[in-house]
């Protein structure tokens, strides 16, 4: 149950038509994460109505991706900061309860901005000194790094997050023309290697780190990634329900459909319509 005295709010931002994703992203998160993490929890549907275990429903409404967020930062969410999840990163390593408290407590007390929890290579590093459960903590050598608004796992104080959601803006712009604006911007960010995104090795030297977790991303473009088979024999090992799901999963992947059960649009030569034009 959410508490009143929690600064954080971990949130798990999502749209209805991904809804065959959500099944599989609470099984996982239930199974791997720690709930004596001091956060409140958030999955934030459009207008579909959900029930994910240890989750409080909010809706944003239709819209673009940035005013989606925008509203439910506003108008919903009333914790300081603000842990971005989405749907298709899925757990399959346990969570650090130590490792998340410390950093929240950090964070405040520091007056953070942002700080990405996730190891890239596209991000250049300075360590700071400082060291918490084995990792350090690096802060971003701006000009050199690239995506520095990504939507990958990360920690944000909600109003400077609110701040690089300019209305109208889908989520490939927005890390795009984002990343121009903190770069003109130049605010302090900071990386920790804690969650090995899709295997990623960690890109600090860190001294021991204590229990490192992991998450995989399934989905691309609106269909399932090959990632998702690494999760296909857990699920068939649960209830009935759990292995029908892991059978739809296979279905999907091997017939390339997307999220909401169809076959994926075929992308068409341009040279081709042209030439179907001009037939007719």
């Amino acid at each position: 149950m959410n508490s009143e005295n929690n600064q954080v709010a971990l949130i798990i931002h999502t749209c209805d038509r991904y809804a065959f994703l959500y099944k599989g992203f609470e099984y996982f998160f239930t199974k791997y994460w720690d709930h004596n993490i001091k956060c409140n929890y958030y999955f934030a549907t459009e207008e579909l109505q959900v029930n994910v275990k240890g989750f409080e429903n909010i809706l944003s409404g239709k819209g673009e991706w940035s005013d989606r967020l925008a509203y439910l930062l506003r108008e919903k969410i009333r914790e300081k900061y603000i842990l971005y999840f989405q749907e298709d990163m899925w757990l399959n390593k346990k969570v650090n309860a130590d490792f998340f408290n410390t950093l929240f407590i950090t964070a405040e007390k520091n007056l953070w901005l942002q700080v990405k929890l996730h190891s890239s290579a596209v991000y250049k590093t300075v360590p700071t000194g400082n060291i918490t459960e084995g990792f350090i903590i690096a802060k971003l050598d701006n000009e050199r790094s690239d995506f520095l608004m990504s939507h990958q796992v990360t920690l944000w104080e909600k109003d400077f997050l609110l701040h690089q959601l300019p209305k109208k803006e889908h989520p490939w712009r927005n890390e795009r023309k984002g990343t121009k604006r903190l770069k003109k911007l130049n605010p302090d960010i900071f990386q920790i290697d804690y969650f090995a995104e899709n295997g990623a090795d960690e890109i600090n030297n860190n001294s021991n780190p204590v229990l490192r977790s992991e998450y995989l991303t399934v989905s691309i473009n609106g269909t399932l990634h090959g990632n998702v088979q690494h999760y296909i024999p857990e699920l068939m090992t649960g209830n009935t329900q759990d292995q029908e799901y892991a059978l739809q999963l296979e279905h999907h992947y091997k017939n390339n459909l997307t999220h909401d059960g169809l076959e994926k649009p075929r992308k068409i030569d341009i040279f081709k319509k042209i030439k179907t034009c001009l037939k007719k």
